[in-house]
């Protein structure tokens, strides 16, 4: 099968980045129910890590604890007792506004039950009632619902329930009402509460909103969390280690000093496992609730003060990102290794995850997964279609040198991909021409049949060791060969690798020469010439016929020290720019020889092998 052309590569790589983007927007938007609880798990854990341990000075939580019920007698405690708790809390200690996070369905001791309805009448004290978000066959209606506000807010913006539970009849004129209802996530951890709910054509506050809006002058804008949605997602701004706990019992008993709670928001709530008001959330599985509302009303507490994160989608922001980080793959996958692709793919989820991250961290509502479904997608889909293009090009890249390098350069070039190996390029090289003495001589005596099983065990003898030390053959000259280093793979020692192969030839062509000794056969003797220099190496030819093949002076220098060989007392003959080049080998001087051809001397040396026969 033919490799794409570039224009249809090109094509194939926008349509892979297009796709990607297509699925990130679709989990976007539609928000699958299993990406939904990662999302959330990657969130919740960003919670835990956030959430300041700094003490929280502006909110309290008066607790009706376990030992508050064995000092003070188990619950449901007098009315009485709870309206002394109140007038404590506003008169002893000067609290700023109380949220009461405890329901009174049903009348109790009338006396307490009077002091409760003025407290919650005329002081900054927040009684609660519940919103049951649940559709039922008989719908939750207790006590006398109260408060509320006609319906003004746009449909979307607000929680239909269906049912509530509220504080008996004489109540009923308690100045602040604030909805204590919630309804988890699928998981059954509470990450969002409703600012507004509708019931009966009314809207109702939110619980932590409206103790909030008890302690300001009449007239004072809300403080409900302004939304584009129906459900706002607390933010947990704090560990619950860092709010102030008090046990109810040292309220009453008055063991506290008053400056502890002075000028505080306080909430009064229940942590006794035995009063069952407990629900899990980001932050650990099993917390009092009126932590919850403890949380809410920091988190408001820093919209008003200019510290908070309105909520934000982010999504311009989102596509930038996949847009740019799913080019940068597609084109990149292929410029590099197999490691760098799986770095680069680290490298991309881990910059979105702490990106993704900082922006839940200051509101954004994005889905943290959609990006990393486009890495999954670009990763099924690019990694496959790159490796089949290598696969092409190693194809033809076998094709190409299968001929002129030894097996283990081959894979190497198949493993570093280098198509780019076949362009004629400049390389600093190392040539070694190995050639038969008194080659017409040797055949002459010889049959067809005899000299071209000759030319063959000479040549293979030869052929051999140059590809055994990593040598590219470039031709045969039809008695001997031609090979080089340093192309088309660099070859920091190739002078030393074509003199090690020069010396494995001399030994090969000397185990010949004792199988023609014992054949009563005259012995072949081999000359070779090593230099170094710089020689144009590539794909090199016409439309008609090409091979790789390495052109430049010192080629035609390593053939004249092969031809010097005749007159020197050495097999291998090599030139200056090789012997600079040597550091494996002991280099034997020869003195200086004026060159064929040329008109300057020139430095030879050997290895000190004599005559190979």
């Amino acid at each position: 099968m033919r490799l794409p052309r570039p224009a249809q590569l090109l094509g194939i790589r926008l349509g892979l980045v297009l796709l990607a983007c297509c699925l990130a927007g679709w989990v976007e938007w539609q928000r699958p129910q299993l990406l939904i609880r990662f999302d959330e798990a990657l969130r919740d854990l960003q919670h835990q890590v956030s959430a300041s341990l700094q003490p929280e000075n502006r909110v309290a939580v008066i607790d009706i604890d376990e030992a508050s019920l064995q000092r003070l007698g188990p619950w449901p405690w007098p009315r009485q007792r709870i309206a002394d708790l109140l007038e404590i809390l506003l008169a002893t200690y000067q609290v700023r506004g109380i949220g009461v996070d405890i329901l009174f369905p049903e009348p109790a001791d009338p006396a307490g039950d009077a002091r409760l309805a003025l407290l919650a009448e005329h002081a900054p004290v927040t009684l609660a009632q519940i919103f049951d978000y649940t559709v039922r066959s008989a719908p939750l209606q207790q006590g006398q619902l109260s408060g509320g506000q006609p319906a003004r807010a746009d449909p979307a913006q607000v929680v239909a329930a269906h049912g509530y539970i509220a504080n008996h009849a004489g109540l009923r004129q308690a100045r602040c009402l604030g909805n204590i209802g919630y309804r988890p996530d699928s998981d059954g951890v509470l990450r969002r509460l409703a600012p507004l709910t509708r019931f009966q054509g009314r809207d109702y506050p939110l619980f932590a909103a409206t103790v909030l809006d008890c302690a300001q002058p009449p007239g004072s804008v809300s403080f409900l969390p302004q939304l584009d949605e129906a459900t706002w997602r607390i933010p947990y701004p704090h560990q619950w280690q860092a709010y102030t706990v008090i046990s109810a019992a040292d309220i009453l008993q008055q063991r506290v000093e008053p400056a502890l709670l002075n000028g505080r928001y306080v909430l009064v709530g229940a942590s006794s496992l035995s009063l069952g008001d407990h629900v899990s959330t980001p932050l650990a599985p099993l917390n009092a609730g009126v932590l919850v509302h403890a949380a809410s009303l920091s988190a408001l507490l820093d919209v008003q003060q200019g510290n908070g994160q309105h909520p934000w989608h982010g999504r311009g922001l989102l596509a930038l990102w996949v847009l740019a980080s799913a080019l940068l793959f597609v084109f990149a996958v292929p410029r590099l290794p197999a490691w760098g692709n799986v770095l680069l793919l680290l490298l991309l989820t881990g910059g979105w995850l702490l990106l993704g991250l900082w922006g839940v961290q200051r509101g954004a509502e994005w889905s943290i997964s959609a990006p990393l479904s486009a890495y999954l997608l670009l990763l099924a889909t690019v990694i496959p279609f790159e490796w089949w293009q290598t696969q092409q090009r190693n194809k033809r890249l076998l094709s190409t040198f299968s001929r002129y390098v030894a097996p283990s350069v081959l894979n190497e070039l198949v493993r570093r991909g280098m198509l780019d190996t076949l362009t004629p390029t400049l390389r600093e090289v190392t040539i070694l021409i190995a050639d038969m003495e008194s080659y017409t001589r040797t055949m002459a005596a010889l049959s067809l049949p005899d000299a071209a099983r000759l030319i063959r065990d000479f040549l293979e003898r030869l052929t051999a060791p140059v590809l055994a030390h990593s040598g590219t053959l470039d031709k045969y000259t039809g008695d001997g060969l031609v090979a080089f280093w340093g192309a088309p793979l660099p070859c920091p020692e190739q002078a030393d690798s074509a003199v090690s192969a020069a010396l494995d030839i001399l030994q090969a062509v000397a185990a010949l020469n004792q199988q023609r000794h014992a054949e009563q056969l005259p012995p072949l003797r081999v000359r070779i010439g090593i230099e170094s220099g710089l020689a144009l190496v590539g794909d090199l030819g016409t439309t008609f016929r090409s091979s790789y093949t390495a052109v430049g002076d010192c080629i035609n220098f390593a053939s004249r020290l092969e031809s010097a060989a005749r007159t020197l007392p050495a097999d291998i003959i090599i030139g200056n720019e090789a012997a600079s080049r040597i550091t494996q080998h002991t280099l034997i001087p020869l003195g200086s020889i004026q060159l064929r051809g040329t008109e300057s001397m020139m430095a030879v040396f050997t290895v000190g092998r004599g005559h190979a026969g």
